[in-house]
């Protein structure tokens, strides 16, 4: 790999992980979440900063195959993934930052049907990095699911 591509693919595994970072540093209170009310299948608060980190790689990956694919439709599948981008950052603050669970919930379906099309979008690029997303959208349906169950209990 060329000494660009290994800067630009730095770059991108970076994004992602840089705005989930702001998006903690912004939300503030996530020492909240030990004091809701959650359900019994809920993970433990130390396993979510893991596995967002390992999904923000994931995506970051992802989004930099997109990129040097050279496919005319690599604008439009990259704006779906910035546009998604921008709504997990602001589902925490939502939920963390805000307290509003149900807010939270709503957004986060927005979410997901966003993940949804940035695969798609990805999969007509690059199967890989589509198949890279999945396990995103597998964590935030738990999420979603997750969030709607604490919005309910409390």
């Amino acid at each position: 790999m060329k000494m660009q591509n290994r800067s630009a693919l730095i770059i991108f595994i970076l994004i992602p992980l840089a705005i989930g970072s702001l998006s903690a540093l912004i939300s503030g209170n996530m020492s909240m979440y030990y004091s809701l009310n959650k359900p019994a299948f809920s993970p433990p608060a130390n396993l979510f900063s893991i596995v967002w980190t390992i999904l923000y790689i994931l995506m970051g990956i992802s989004s930099y195959i997109i990129y040097i694919s050279g496919n005319p439709n690599t604008t439009k599948a990259l704006y779906v993934y910035a546009l998604q981008l921008f709504f997990n950052f602001c589902w925490s603050i939502i939920f963390f930052g805000l307290s509003q669970y149900l807010f939270a919930f709503i957004w986060l379906l927005i979410l997901i049907l966003l993940i949804v099309k940035m695969i798609q979008l990805f999969y007509k690029i690059s199967p890989i990095a589509a198949y890279l997303q999945i396990p995103y959208l597998i964590w935030c349906i738990f999420a979603a699911y997750l969030n709607y169950v604490i919005y309910k209990m409390n």
